[in-house]
């Protein structure tokens, strides 16, 4: 009989999802994530609630599976896309090239001129020669500057590789009037699962003193993107995304005013928690007769889904057959080859003591960041396939 094929019931602390439920029903003969589109419906909801006139522009790179996108579009949805690729996918789902912002700052000139011949509009940048690619490529375009923030409290910041630092912001919306762009405003990324909307506070006092330097200077801003940063649950507290939004919201109109466009980036929160995977034990072992810890093989890993688990910055949660069951702390690794193929270690996960290999194990919020981060078959194991319900 495949390992898959048992009597499983998963138990998660509040309630069971439909995804777990139909993991619970189903065989698998690889891992596979189950995606509840319900859930990602509702989760638009709450947070276009709390987020009250701000636009949703949903990130793409969360999860481009072609059902999320359509029935985002469905919804009335914006989108941030990173790529050719993502912006040829939201318009094969139907979505108005007018609601599609180009928000990768690093982007391919022969992609910009794409976007502008789509008949999208918005684009962002962080640097000069970036600036001159579009004034070329997509002449009259409407930009934003990304800028760096420091003093992010978020699980994962992002604010190295993307922006600009402050005080070069006001040069570059110069620079953009003068190549014949329309510079409408700012954008930034708190950091990704910012877990409280209190953590904000900091961040956005930074960008509005460069904002009302940009308004003291003449430039007429009209436009803030206030990037994802929008958590899901991995264990510890998170706010309900109605209410988290709406205090970020509220924190917005404290420091900026009645700004006319607000954009919000959720990707992760909108989402991860509609997503669960089902995998499998492949190994339990120990290294020593005096070995303390539990090594727990699973047959996926960084490289077939959870890269989001470097440096253990993302805390999955487990449900097995065996909850309930005494359980000790255990490392948790994934079936390839590489050495750097462990998921926690660090911080070791607590598992039933009787775990064994064939095993189901359910992995759950991990409709964010997983399909997109699996290679096609590192080692020849198979790639994560998705289910959606």
């Amino acid at each position: 009989m495949n390992a898959y094929v048992t009597d499983f019931a998963v138990r998660a602390p509040a309630r069971v999802t439909r995804a777990e439920a139909y993991i619970a029903r189903h065989a698998f003969d690889r891992p596979t994530l189950v995606l509840d589109l319900d859930a990602v419906e509702t989760q638009y909801h709450a947070l276009a609630a709390g987020l009250g006139r701000a636009h949703i522009h949903y990130a793409v790179k969360a999860n481009p599976q072609r059902e999320v996108i359509a029935r985002l579009v469905q919804l009335g949805s914006h989108f941030d896309a990173a790529s050719r690729g993502e912006i040829e996918l939201c318009l094969s789902q139907g979505a108005d090239p007018a609601t599609i912002s180009f928000g990768n700052t690093v982007k391919r000139a022969s992609d910009i001129a794409f976007a502008h011949q789509a008949g999208v509009a918005l684009f962002a940048a962080d640097a000069e020669e970036e600036l001159e690619k579009i004034a070329e490529h997509a002449p009259g375009a409407e930009v934003y500057i990304r800028l760096i923030v420091d003093a992010s409290q978020a699980d994962w910041p992002l604010s190295r590789k993307f922006g600009c630092a402050r005080d070069k912001a006001l040069a570059l919306l110069g620079l953009a009037t003068a190549l014949g762009l329309s510079p409408r405003g700012f954008s930034f990324h708190v950091g990704s699962q910012t877990r409280q909307a209190a953590m904000w506070g900091g961040v956005l006092d930074q960008i509005a003193q460069v904002w009302r330097d940009a308004q003291a200077a003449g430039f007429a801003l009209d436009l803030l993107n206030i990037g994802g940063g929008f958590p899901a649950f991995y264990g510890e507290a998170i706010d309900a995304p109605a209410s988290y939004a709406a205090s970020v919201m509220a924190q917005v109109r404290t420091r900026f005013g009645d700004v006319p466009h607000v954009m919000a980036e959720p990707g992760r929160g909108l989402v991860a928690e509609a997503g669960a995977i089902a995998a499998e034990v492949l190994l339990v072992s120990r290294k020593s007769k005096r070995d303390l810890h539990r090594w727990v093989y699973l047959d996926i890993g960084k490289f077939s889904g959870l890269a989001e688990t470097m440096d253990e910055a993302i805390r999955y949660q487990f449900g097995t057959a065996r909850d309930g069951h005494q359980t000790g702390p255990c490392i948790v690794a994934g079936p390839s080859c590489d050495s750097a193929d462990v998921l926690y270690e660090k911080r070791m996960v607590d598992l039933p003591l009787d775990l064994a290999a064939g095993d189901r194990v359910v992995i759950r919020n991990c409709g964010a960041y997983t399909t997109t981060y699996a290679t096609i078959g590192f080692n020849g194991f198979p790639p994560l396939d998705v289910i959606v319900i």
